[in-house]
């Protein structure tokens, strides 16, 4: 069974499959919220995750690939998996460019529709938990004071202690202190592992 902390938002304007997909989550686990309506996808908005969409691409006022792009434009970035009798492929190909994670065409059997919110989830998890590491890794990059973090950056460009004292003028001595206040602060034992954060950092902004 999945943790019913998984939620999933599933869209459609047909009742009957509301009805019959959100048995079928929650009997897995799942919680689940309907709409029968796009725009009531867009009131609601992100919310928390672990989370994904599962809707329909033929829906009136706004159809699917309109509520992609609105989402996208609220800052949601949580993955939606497109289920639809009419889809084609050129539908298909911008749902998945614009980042959804599966486009199922109906009838679609329950074990692929399942095996595709999984793997929605999984990616859900794997982002959340980068996430939370950069900005553990943003907290102690903070805790620098201004001149910290250019000597921090100087260090990482691999000047020496003499050479950033004339950069900045100021003297060898305080450069080598505020050095290492910084090394201690980042939690790192050499000039290699200041660079790798560094990098991840940057990689991730």
């Amino acid at each position: 069974m999945t943790s019913a902390r998984s939620t999933l938002l599933v869209v459609d304007d047909d009742p009957s499959v509301l009805r019959s997909l959100e048995r079928m989550f929650q009997v897995e686990g799942y919680a689940v919220e309907c709409f029968a309506h796009p725009r009531q996808l867009l009131a609601r908005g992100a919310g928390s995750g672990p989370l994904c969409v599962v809707m329909d691409l033929r829906m009136p006022e706004l159809n699917g690939l309109e509520l992609q792009e609105e989402l996208h434009r609220q800052g949601f970035r949580h993955p939606i998996i497109f289920i639809s009798g009419h889809g084609d492929i050129p539908a298909a190909v911008k749902a998945m460019k614009a980042g959804a994670v599966d486009f199922l065409p109906k009838p679609f059997s329950s074990a692929d529709l399942l095996a595709a919110v999984e793997r929605a989830l999984a990616q859900e998890r794997e982002a959340m938990a980068r996430a939370q590491e950069h900005e553990v890794l943003r907290a102690r990059f903070s805790a620098l004071s201004p001149r910290e973090w250019q000597i921090c950056q100087f260090v990482a460009q691999g000047l020496l202690n003499k050479q950033i004292a004339a950069e900045l003028g100021t003297a060898e001595q305080t450069v080598r202190l505020q050095r290492s206040r910084v090394m201690e602060k980042l939690a790192v034992g050499s000039v290699a592992e200041l660079v790798r954060l560094l990098e991840q950092l940057n990689s991730r902004a």
